[in-house]
């Protein structure tokens, strides 16, 4: 008891930081176009689903995950005709944490995709859970 006093910051910033991943955990459950790495590399390999990595030119040559297209976020309302093609295929996006490819989630839905999906924390959390990485140039 002694302890939780003398630390009382500690314990509250262990409380809240539990409670804020917890509440992220139950909203992410409820959400099926968030995908963990696993889940992308199993649709990637069974549904031949396409990865479109949102992230800048310069954060995607320093490593990006194996066959995935560029489209930076700021150019994507620009070039959704490239992405026509693959209406019929999953989509995965990816950007560093999870944001941005969240929010090109939410501009392909408008333009009428429907088989999307964002991959959850991004590249960090690819490279995170050992998957490859790809550093080869290749934006289409």
């Amino acid at each position: 008891m002694e302890f939780f006093q003398q630390n009382w910051y500690w314990v509250a910033l262990a409380a809240i930081t539990g409670s804020w991943l917890l509440v992220d955990l139950i909203r992410s459950r409820g959400d099926r176009t968030q995908l963990s790495p696993v889940e992308a590399t199993l649709l990637m390999n069974r549904e031949d689903a396409v990865v479109v990595d949102v992230r800048d030119q310069g954060e995607f040559e320093q490593g990006h995950i194996p066959n995935a297209r560029n489209i930076a976020l700021k150019d994507l309302p620009h070039r959704i005709a490239e992405l026509e093609k693959l209406k019929s295929k999953p989509l995965i996006l990816c950007c560093a944490t999870g944001a941005r490819s969240s929010s090109a989630l939410g501009t392909l839905r408008k333009a009428g995709f429907d088989k999307l999906f964002n991959l959850r924390g991004g590249i960090f959390e690819w490279e995170k859970a050992g998957q490859p990485l790809g550093r080869k140039k290749k934006s289409k």
